[in-house]
C-alpha cells in the first residue's frame, strides 16, 4: 500500500490532468473532478487491485462510475495509472476520441460501465458483486455516485438488494458536494440524515471529509477489512473545485466555463499548493 505522501502526489496529478483535459473543451465538469480527486487517488493507488497493462484482468477490483459526467476525473486517474496514454488527453471530448465527455464502457480502457443515465451505477454494481461472489472471487466492486442520484428510486432499490444478498464485496462511495444541475442537492430532494438512512438499509456506513486524504485512506481500509457480512458505504463530503480557490468560490459550478486565461491560473494554483505541501513535508 502507498504512503499518504505518494497518494497525495497522485491526487495532485489527477487534478492537473483533469484541468488539462478541461482546457481542450474550455468547459465541463471540472469542479467535480477537483472535488473527487482524493477519493480516486486512494481507490486506484492505495486500495484497488489492477493491472494497467491488462484492464480486463479477471482478478481485478472493479470501479463503476455511475455519475458518468465525472468521467474527466476517472480518465485522469486512468492516465495516472498507466491504463490510458497521457497523450490521449488532448483528444478529450473530440470526434473519435476514446475519452468522451460522459463515460462509455465501449470506448475507454478501464471503464467498467457506461454512466450517462444517472441512478444506475449502484444497481449495476450489485449485479457485479453478486456475480463475483457466485464465482468465489476475492475481488471488490467499488461504485461512485453523486448525491443528486439519491433522487432516483433505483438507488434505494439497489441499497435494499445489496443488503439482502449480504454483498460484503461491495463498497459504494457517494459524493456529497450538495450541488446538481437544478440547485443544491438537499434542497432539490432532501436526503439527510444520510448515515442513519444507509444504516437502516443494512449498510456499514462511514461519513468523512472526502478531501481529507488521511481520512479517505482510513475509510477505505476499514471498508475492506470489515468482517461483518454487509455492504459498505463511504459518504464523502467534498468541496467543488477543491484545490483551485477561484473555482471553489464560484456559487454555481456544476458545469462551468473557464476563460482561456484562467486555465493556466488554475494549474499554477495547484502547482503552488503542491510545492508548499511538499516543502512542509520535507521540513517536518
Amino acid at each position: 500500500m502507498a504512503t499518504i505522501e505518494a497518494v497525495a502526489q497522485r491526487a495532485y496529478r489527477i487534478r492537473r490532468q483533469a484541468l488539462r483535459m478541461g482546457e481542450v473543451q474550455g468547459q465541463g465538469y471540472i469542479a467535480q473532478a477537483l472535488d473527487i480527486a482524493d477519493v480516486l487517488a486512494v481507490a486506484y493507488f492505495h486500495a484497488m487491485k489492477l493491472k494497467p497493462e491488462d484492464p480486463q484482468w479477471e482478478g481485478r477490483d472493479r470501479f463503476l462510475l455511475s455519475n458518468g459526467h465525472y468521467a474527466i476525473a476517472l480518465y485522469a486517474a486512468l492516465i495516472e495509472a498507466g491504463v490510458i496514454p497521457e497523450a490521449e488527453l488532448e483528444t478529450y471530448g473530440g470526434d473519435d476520441s476514446r475519452l468522451p465527455m460522459s463515460g462509455m464502457r465501449s470506448y475507454t480502457p478501464g471503464m467498467e460501465m457506461s454512466g450517462g443515465s444517472l441512478g444506475q451505477g449502484l444497481a449495476i454494481a450489485v449485479g457485479h458483486a453478486l456475480g463475483l461472489k457466485r464465482k468465489s472471487s476475492s475481488s471488490f466492486v467499488y461504485t461512485l455516485f453523486s448525491d443528486g442520484e439519491l433522487d432516483e428510486g433505483a438507488v434505494w432499490e439497489a441499497l435494499m438488494s445489496a443488503s439482502h444478498y449480504k454483498l460484503d464485496n461491495l463498497i459504494a462511495i457517494v459524493d456529497v458536494n450538495n450541488q446538481q444541475a437544478d440547485g443544491p442537492s438537499n434542497s432539490v430532494m432532501a436526503f439527510e440524515p444520510l448515515v442513519p438512512k444507509m444504516e437502516a438499509f443494512g449498510w456499514h456506513t462511514q461519513r468523512i471529509d472526502g478531501n481529507d486524504l488521511a481520512a479517505v485512506m482510513r475509510a477505505f481500509d476499514a471498508a475492506r477489512q470489515l468482517k461483518d457480512p454487509k455492504p459498505r458505504m463511504i459518504v464523502c463530503d467534498t468541496k467543488m473545485g477543491c484545490g483551485v480557490p477561484f473555482l471553489e468560490a464560484r456559487e454555481k459550478n456544476h458545469f462551468i466555463r473557464v476563460e482561456p486565461q484562467e486555465w493556466q491560473l488554475a494549474i499554477e494554483a495547484l502547482d503552488a499548493a503542491n510545492l508548499a505541501a511538499t516543502a512542509a513535508e520535507s521540513a517536518a
